[in-house]
């Protein structure tokens, strides 16, 4: 079983590198490595999130409510039926999206939207089987309460552990003042829930009077990038703070990480919130003054890029950028800003080792990094 797994991964990274275009790739320079940015496709409407199939394919989500394959040759099926209701609106619609640890036997996926209902709406979390052109057996897993009518700060970003947990971020929903700080509303926390969407039994906050018992942390802002340290298996985060103070952050049990009450942001137009410490609330491992808007992070170990072996990848939505970090433990040591041009989204990556990109727009694009020998 092991043997087989091991080459169907080794096919799908053959497959991937085989990704044809008819758009050139352009050259961009970077401090340890000449990258080749090639588009796989193009024509989505605000691609958000993605997946990888042991066939080579890729599952791509769209802002708007929909989920398409993307074929080895950049190919774009039809938007998959079988979805359910999502509201689009501002931040709101369709986020990411995941295969279950054993896809291969259960073809199960999961994905996180903004969910109506008569009261406002909310991120939620659903389960579904993956077929040719549709998804069936539908089950909502997870509905972030309570439900609120808001434009902003959904989180939705999804982590499955080794132990076979499902993490998802959410936001605060634009309400600062009470809801990050408190434990009784999901609003600006992570949480972690089983594939079923039960509670793990040694979540933090379990058998607490008034604390709901998904909540793993909080203290959050707005989390759009999560991923899990390749070495120690710990989940790394980041936010995004109101016109500065972006962090990152090492996600641990029961931690309270400061929003509002602490924040290297400031207000729009300016003026203070809050402090930057606060005794019992936890400092960022990193941050941003001014923001960039980061969205999608990923740590590089592949072989495509030798020099940025274990670096955090994380996208910038504001000024195009892929920001690589270097890191000793949980401290970064090195920055580099490598300009894309265009809002990037999602950041992961591929059985390849090539780095696969999301940009945010209306005509959004798939694209890949390789690299070039110098």
């Amino acid at each position: 079983m092991r043997k087989a797994a091991a080459i169907t991964t080794l096919l799908g990274g053959l497959v991937l590198a085989l990704f044809i275009t008819q758009t050139p790739a352009r050259t961009l320079d970077s401090e340890k490595a000449r990258i080749a940015v090639t588009p796989v496709t193009d024509g989505l409407k605000h691609p958000w999130g993605m997946a990888f199939l042991p066939d080579g394919r890729m599952l791509v989500t769209e802002r708007a409510g929909r989920i398409r394959y993307i074929s080895a040759d950049g190919k774009k099926s039809a938007p998959l039926d079988g979805l359910p209701d999502i509201l689009v609106e501002g931040q709101g619609g369709l986020f990411d999206v995941i295969l279950d640890p054993a896809f291969a036997t259960n073809r199960w996926i999961y994905f996180s939207f903004n969910e109506p209902a008569k009261n406002g709406s909310s991120t939620a979390v659903a389960r579904a089987t993956l077929g040719d052109t549709a998804l069936t057996d539908l089950q909502v897993i997870f509905r972030q309460q309570p439900k609120f009518s808001s434009r902003q700060h959904f989180g939705g970003r999804l982590v499955f552990t080794p132990q076979g947990d499902l993490f998802l971020t959410l936001g605060d929903r634009g309400q600062r003042r009470h809801d990050a700080q408190t434990l009784d509303t999901h609003h600006g926390k992570m949480i972690r829930i089983k594939p079923d969407g039960s509670v793990p039994a040694d979540n933090p906050f379990v058998g607490q009077t008034s604390a709901l018992p998904e909540i793993w942390s909080y203290g959050h802002r707005n989390i759009q990038g999560a991923t899990l340290h390749p070495q120690t298996g710990l989940l790394w985060t980041h936010e995004h703070g109101p016109q500065g103070g972006d962090e990152i952050n090492v996600t641990r049990p029961g931690k309270n990480y400061g929003w509002p009450e602490i924040t290297y942001g400031e207000e729009y137009g300016g003026g203070r919130i809050g402090a930057t410490t606060k005794a019992g609330l936890e400092q960022p491992l990193h941050f941003w003054a001014p923001s960039i808007a980061p969205s999608g992070m990923t740590f590089y170990t592949g072989a495509q890029f030798p020099a940025w072996k274990n670096n955090l990848l994380v996208g910038s939505l504001k000024f195009g950028l892929l920001v690589r970090l270097e890191l000793e433990g949980e401290k970064v040591t090195h920055e580099e800003r490598i300009e894309i041009g265009q809002r990037i989204r999602d950041v992961r990556q591929g059985p390849d080792g090539a780095v696969y990109l999301l940009t945010d727009q209306s005509d959004g694009e798939l694209l890949r990094l390789t690299a070039i020998p110098r």
